[in-house]
């Protein structure tokens, strides 16, 4: 085909993440991810984002919107923001988490407000805890180009687990 485009990259051993973040906080964990002391997860990497700031209750993505992410109509699809928005809500959850704590996301909303394209350039996802509750947290986010701009906003359910059997 005229045109083709190829992307290589690699990651990390997601094991290796939680080796490293075994006995830390989460927002220790989370510091040390943003600070590239432990290696970035695979869907980072695959989506070309990363975390760039962690603090108490909130946690910052960026990543450039790029070609490689077009869907056939030339914008980036709505699942792209959705990862952002599921990521930072969800490390930012993180963020107030004793060390070993288990979670997932149970419901995830999110709305669309501009299109996505490689002229929008870096994207930053931005997430915060509403409420941190001991069985289920509420979060909210927004993606926003490098000006500011709501492109993304959203809203999470994380339902804490209960601890791994020994």
């Amino acid at each position: 085909m005229s045109g083709e485009r190829s992307r290589a990259y690699s990651w990390s051993d997601p094991l290796e993440f939680l080796a490293g973040a075994a006995g830390l906080s989460g927002l220790e964990a989370m510091r040390k991810l943003a600070a590239g002391q432990l290696p970035q997860p695979p869907i980072a990497e695959t989506l070309g984002f990363r975390l760039v700031e962690a603090d108490p209750g909130r946690a910052v993505f960026e990543g450039d919107a790029a070609e490689f992410h077009y869907n056939p109509i030339g914008t980036v699809p709505a699942g792209l923001a959705a990862t952002l928005l599921d990521s930072a809500m969800g490390c930012a959850f993180v963020t107030t988490l004793e060390a070993g704590v288990r979670w997932t996301t149970l419901e995830l909303k999110a709305s669309f407000t501009r299109p996505i394209t490689v002229a929008t350039g870096t994207i930053r996802a931005i997430g915060t805890v509403v409420h941190p509750g001991r069985r289920v947290a509420t979060t909210e986010g927004r993606v926003e180009d490098a000006g500011g701009k709501l492109l993304a906003h959203g809203t999470g359910t994380i339902l804490v687990l209960e601890p791994e059997p020994r």
